[in-house]
């Protein structure tokens, strides 16, 4: 069983985390931005503790799998991030918040389950992308 202690850091790890995210898109002026990217990954943490924690009661009494608690998270952001695409003939926006909110779930789940570095390097990634491949779209040649 996680120890309360690793339940609060767990958790104020997904708010650390999920709000490196939301800043970069909140300093883009994105509508998911810092409280939401925040929130998105805090609610995915706390499912997976309360996934793990029921498997750990049930375990020995009837057949669990944790994963599958998870895996409603998943569907459930990709309907939240459908919400932020928007289309205006040709042009397509918000994919990039689609995706970064489908990604802080991720991280979420993995800081829940206690996949810390996988959590943090898939942050470090993430803002790579987010601010320094914007560059490189902002150069390229039309």
């Amino acid at each position: 069983m996680v120890s309360p202690f690793a339940v609060i850091g767990r958790l104020m790890l997904a708010v650390i985390l999920g709000g490196l995210i939301g800043f970069e898109r909140e300093v883009r002026g994105h509508s998911a931005g810092l409280r939401t990217h925040i929130l998105v990954c805090l609610g995915s943490c706390l499912i997976m503790l309360t996934s793990l924690y029921v498997f750990d009661i049930y375990k020995n009494i009837v057949p669990l799998d944790p994963v599958r608690i998870a895996a409603g998270v998943i569907t459930g952001i990709g309907f939240l991030g459908a919400g932020a695409i928007i289309r205006s003939g040709e042009a397509v926006r918000g994919l990039t918040t689609a995706a970064s909110l489908w990604l802080v779930a991720g991280i979420g789940l993995g800081i829940g389950c206690g996949f810390y570095l996988a959590s943090l390097i898939t942050v470090i990634l993430a803002v790579f992308v987010l601010c320094l491949l914007r560059y490189l779209e902002a150069t390229k040649i039309k």
